[in-house]
């Protein structure tokens, strides 16, 4: 398992380079590589837990467990996704070799259980999604593209800092140093994590990112870019129980601040985007089992975004008047009624699973963010649509539903993970509270005209929100 597990780390930086020396392979290596991480993923989930030290007086270790094969199996099943819509488009061999790359780190940043590796992964990943968003080479993508590289690398040399202290320290790298590092490398590593990650304020960056990007781009980027920068919060929470209640807080607050979001937003590209920060807070709300909420996240949210692409307008008050396909109907309810937490999706047994493992303090506010899922997504549910020949949509090809039926179907499979929610008191709450966001929408939100102000996701008030966060962190790990 040791010489599988660093060939499979090593394989897709392998690929990536192949590309380029055959280009016309460019889709098939890179549809392999995304099998062969969910060939692995599916190994790991019943295997034993496997830690492989690479240097002894340093700390710097891989980890992979079933919390791992949960993120990677995510990541398997979104690019293979994405590399199946793109099949019949004009990309280029480029695209498809940072989109392996893209593929390879974020693989690396869920193994990686000390500083060093993460740092290393997550900084590779930047790189690549920089040139994914930048890949159409217009003023607004490359503008878009650097946005995402200044704050990211911004918020990634405060983690660096941060991991110097903590190894000045305690003589480690590991992420269990932690317990032995000053409050201020705790603040900065957190800090780096958070902005990566597109948590609370940290994460208000992402919505124009994630929606001016190309479709298959915006899908890569929510269902699986954001969760390299979660995945270590939920790590570090786990090995070190006096962080656990800070990663909580953080949790319920950025599920309740992107729905909040979510509900007034008129563009479908950014509700999906703000929706992506609330859904992260789920994750984070109940570390022990965010794995599975994770990889529901990944299939429900990349499916929508690419359902989102073949939709007539971005505008939902203009999508009033123009009916969509019903097929491409049919495939937007059944994501939405996923991640709303309707039975017999993988998104119903994620949230209760998730509701079951929240602290008493928590369970409010995780109650209203599920309430306002309800509502955000009752405004694609509500859509109008016809059944005629020639829709009113784009023209979509055999790769836009393959790609689409091979997420909404993993949706009901992985409704198989946690099968023990099916009992009538867990049923009756989701479909509650579903229906008392529907009722909502129907009665306020449907009409309500609220624009919220943009300000805060301009570039030199994003630093500011940095400063910001970075104190509230210090204080809050002081406290």
């Amino acid at each position: 398992m040791n010489t599988i597990t660093i060939a499979w780390i090593g394989l897709p930086f392998f690929i990536g380079f192949v590309i380029f020396i055959f280009p016309k392979l460019d889709r098939y290596l890179s549809l392999l590589m995304a099998f062969a991480s969910a060939a692995y993923a599916l190994k790991l989930s019943v295997e034993q837990p496997l830690t492989l030290t690479l240097l002894n007086h340093f700390g710097v270790v891989l980890e992979v467990d079933q919390l791992s094969a949960f993120f990677i199996l995510t990541n398997a099943l979104v690019t293979a996704a994405v590399i199946i819509y793109c099949w019949n488009k004009d990309k280029t061999a480029f695209f498809y070799a940072q989109t392996i790359i893209l593929h390879g780190s974020i693989n690396a940043a869920f193994v990686g259980s000390d500083f060093v590796s993460l740092y290393v992964a997550l900084e590779v990943s930047g790189i690549a999604a920089f040139l994914l968003i930048a890949y159409p080479r217009t003023d607004r993508s490359i503008w878009v593209g650097l946005r995402y590289l200044f704050v990211s690398n911004i918020a990634m040399l405060f983690y660096l800092v941060g991991a110097v202290l903590v190894y000045q320290a305690s003589h480690t790298f590991s992420f269990a140093g932690l317990r032995q590092a000053p409050v201020e490398a705790v603040a900065l590593i957190f800090l780096g994590l958070l902005v990566k990650g597109g948590v609370f304020v940290s994460g208000l960056w992402l919505p124009l990112t994630h929606s001016e990007s190309e479709t298959p781009v915006s899908a890569l980027l929510s269902g699986v870019v954001v969760k390299a920068g979660v995945y270590p919060l939920m790590r570090c929470a786990l090995i070190v129980e006096e962080l656990d209640p800070v990663i909580r807080i953080f949790g319920v607050g950025t599920a309740l601040l992107g729905v909040f979001y979510a509900v007034f937003e008129k563009d479908t590209k950014r509700m999906l985007a703000f929706h992506t920060v609330s859904q992260l807070g789920f994750v984070l709300a109940a570390p022990e089992v965010g794995g599975f909420y994770a990889l529901t996240h990944g299939l429900v949210k990349s499916a929508l975004f690419l359902i989102a692409g073949a939709l007539p307008s971005r505008n939902f008050k203009e999508l009033q008047y123009k009916p969509i396909d019903f097929p491409v109907w049919v495939a937007l309810v059944a994501a939405s009624f996923s991640i709303s937490g309707f039975p017999m999706l993988s998104g119903f047994g994620a949230k209760v699973l998730t509701m079951k493992n929240l602290l008493p303090w928590q369970i409010i506010g995780m109650n209203l963010a599920a309430l306002g899922t309800a509502i955000s997504f009752a405004k694609f549910i509500f859509l109008p649509f016809q059944k005629q020949e020639k829709p009113a949509g784009k023209n979509l090809g055999s790769g836009f539903w393959a790609a689409v039926i091979m997420l909404i179907g993993g949706l009901f499979v992985a409704n198989v993970v946690y099968f023990e929610a099916y009992s009538i008191g867990n049923i009756i709450k989701p479909l509650a509270t579903i229906a008392c966001g529907w009722l909502a929408y129907w009665v306020i939100f449907r009409r309500t005209i609220l624009k919220l102000p943009r300000v805060q996701e301009q570039f030199d008030h994003l630093m500011g929100a940095m400063s910001l966060m970075l104190i509230l962190i210090f204080w809050m790990v002081w406290a």
